[in-house]
C-alpha cells in the first residue's frame, strides 16, 4: 500500500524534489523551491540556538525564491518576515509574500544587477541601524543556510545508493550544491562514493572570475553574482562551466521540449551541463539540481522558445586558466582549489561566517 503523508504545513509537501530519470545516467531533483531547505533549516537552527525568538521580525536580501521560503519559514515558526527585493522579483512573488505577511521593500531598476545587489544590501543595512532588534538572515555569507542540506542529501543517498555520484547545479549562494556535496562526502554519509561537484557560473559574475565580460541578456538570477558570496566554498567544486544566457535557455527549453519538464533558466543550464558531463563519464551517475519552476522565465525565455538553440548541437570549449574563460561556453578544471581571493565575513557577522 502506498505510503500517503498528510503534511502539518505546505513546506513539508514541497521541501523534497521530485526525482526524474531523464537518461539512464542522468537524474533531475526538480523543486518547486530549493530554498526551502535553506531557510527551514537557517530558522531551525537560528530558534534552537536562542540567536531568533517567535515574533521577531527576520530581514534579508533576495533575487525571488529565497524570499518566498524565508516568508513560508516564517509563517510556519511564528516569526515576522522583511524582505528588501531585487528588481528581478515579479508582480505574482511580491504578491505571494504580502499575503504572507511579509513586508517588501522593493527597489527600483537599475542599469546593472550589481548596483542592484548594493542597493538592496545598503537599504538593508539602513533598517537594521533603525531596527537593531531585527535579525539579518545573511544568506550570502551565513553557514546556517548549509544546515537544511543534510536532509537533501539523506535523500539522495536513499534514491541513489550505488555508483559514483556527480552533482551538477548552479553555484549561486553556493549553499545548496556545497551543503548537499559537503553532507553527502562525509565519511558514512555517502556510502563510500566518490562525490564530483561540477558548478554554473554566468557571464559577468564575481565568484569565478568571469566579471570581465557582459552578458548581453544579463548575469541569470540565481546563478552567480556581482558582489562577493562569503557562503561559497570554492574548494568543494571539481569542474567549473560558465554558460551564457542563451546557452542557458537552449537548456531550459530543451528540458521542456524533450521531458515535459517545466523549469527555471539555473535548471536550464544545468541540463545542458549535465547531458554533456554524462556524455563523457557513462559510469557515473549524475544529480541535476532543478531549484525552481519556470513560471519566472516565461517572457524572457519559454515565450520566445522558436529562437532557442538546439542545445544537442551546443559544446563547450575546454580552458586551462580564467585567462582563456571566453563566452558562450567555456569549461575548466577547478580540481577544489580555494579562490585566489578569499571572501572576507562582513564585520558584525557573529562568528556565521564561514
Amino acid at each position: 500500500m502506498t505510503d500517503v503523508r498528510v503534511h502539518e504545513h505546505v513546506t513539508d509537501a514541497i521541501k523534497p524534489p521530485d526525482l526524474i530519470r531523464l537518461s539512464p545516467n542522468v537524474v533531475l531533483a526538480r523543486f518547486e523551491t530549493m530554498k526551502v531547505y535553506a531557510a527551514l533549516g537557517a530558522v531551525r537552527t537560528l530558534l534552537r540556538r536562542g540567536r531568533i525568538v517567535p515574533g521577531q521580525t527576520l530581514i534579508d536580501s533576495s533575487s525571488g525564491i529565497y524570499a518566498l521560503a524565508l516568508a513560508m519559514a516564517c509563517h510556519r515558526y511564528g516569526l515576522r518576515c522583511h524582505i528588501v527585493a531585487s528588481t528581478t522579483v515579479d508582480a505574482v512573488m511580491r504578491a505571494q509574500l504580502e499575503v504572507l505577511g511579509a513586508t517588501v521593500d522593493q527597489m527600483p531598476p537599475s542599469e546593472s544587477l550589481r548596483l542592484d545587489q548594493e542597493r538592496r544590501v545598503r537599504h538593508v543595512r539602513e533598517l537594521l541601524a533603525r531596527r537593531p532588534d531585527y535579525h539579518w538572515m545573511r544568506q550570502y555569507h551565513d553557514a546556517v543556510h548549509y544546515a537544511g542540506y543534510r536532509e537533501f542529501a539523506e535523500l539522495v543517498t536513499a534514491a541513489l545508493p550505488d555508483r559514483s555520484l556527480t552533482v551538477v547545479g548552479a553555484v549561486g549562494t553556493g549553499a545548496s550544491t556545497g551543503g548537499l556535496v559537503r553532507a553527502l562526502r562525509e565519511p558514512g554519509h555517502g556510502s563510500g562514493r566518490a562525490v564530483r561537484l561540477v558548478g554554473i557560473q554566468p557571464f559577468g559574475s564575481v565568484t569565478f572570475g568571469s566579471e570581465r565580460f557582459s552578458d548581453p541578456e544579463a548575469i541569470i538570477a540565481g546563478i552567480g553574482s556581482s558582489i562577493p558570496f562569503g557562503n561559497v566554498r570554492h574548494e568543494l567544486y571539481d569542474t567549473m562551466h560558465w554558460v551564457d544566457f542563451r546557452h542557458a535557455m537552449a537548456g531550459a527549453v530543451g528540458l521542456l521540449r524533450e521531458h515535459a519538464v517545466f523549469a527555471g533558466l539555473s535548471t536550464g543550464a544545468a541540463h545542458l551541463v549535465a547531458s554533456w558531463e554524462a556524455e563523457r563519464d557513462p559510469g557515473r551517475q549524475h544529480l541535476v539540481i532543478g531549484a525552481d519552476t519556470g513560471h519566472r522565465y516565461v517572457e524572457r525565455v519559454f515565450a520566445r522558445h522558436a529562437e532557442a538553440l538546439d542545445r544537442r548541437t551546443l559544446r563547450p570549449r575546454r580552458i586551462h586558466a580564467l585567462d582563456d574563460l571566453g563566452p558562450p561556453w567555456s569549461v575548466m578544471e577547478w580540481a577544489r582549489r580555494p579562490h585566489k581571493e578569499p571572501v572576507v565575513a562582513e564585520v558584525g557577522s557573529e562568528g556565521d561566517a564561514l
